[in-house]
């Protein structure tokens, strides 16, 4: 078991830090209204699709991991939004919080030590709680990184 809660611990970090990578938070903090639909030149993605799209793959990854009569968006128009700006702040906002909110939802599968990370999921095709916890970080570690890029290139 200790080696169980040193890798809950692990996966937690991964989640919940930014020892390796940009933190959610510092990603989005303050980024200015006027330039979140904005697509940098050699830029394929704007700040809205990529906040819209980190929420609706890690909210996928969440609910795929606990709830057994999840259906997956299609692939791959379910996962980006429509616009390349968000309608109005309060979609910014909630595309923010709701990020927060199933990253939560994930650190707490990492934290629950009734569930065996290495099991495959009853309802999956061999996933497991670990891979899903890991594709999570992982996924989010690459486009934190390239939100920050289009951050960047737009000097906000």
């Amino acid at each position: 078991m200790n080696n169980d809660k040193s890798l809950r611990d692990h996966l937690l970090e991964l989640l919940e830090s930014n020892q390796a990578h940009i933190s959610f938070a510092d990603a989005v903090k303050d980024f200015p209204r006027e330039l979140r639909g904005k697509r940098p030149d050699g830029s394929p993605h704007t700040a809205w699709q990529l906040l819209e799209h980190l929420r609706l793959a890690q909210w996928d990854i969440l609910e795929f991991t606990r709830d057994p009569k999840h259906v997956s968006p299609d692939f791959p128009q379910g996962y980006w939004p429509s616009s390349e700006a968000p309608p109005d702040d309060e979609a910014w906002n909630e595309s923010v919080e709701g990020f927060r909110r199933d990253l939560k939802g994930l650190a707490d599968l990492a934290r629950d030590e009734s569930l065996d990370l290495h099991a495959p999921i009853a309802h999956g095709t061999g996933q497991t709680v670990l891979r899903e916890l890991l594709l999570a970080a992982d996924h989010n570690a690459y486009h934190l990184g390239q939100l920050m890029i289009v951050r960047k290139m737009l000097d906000a």
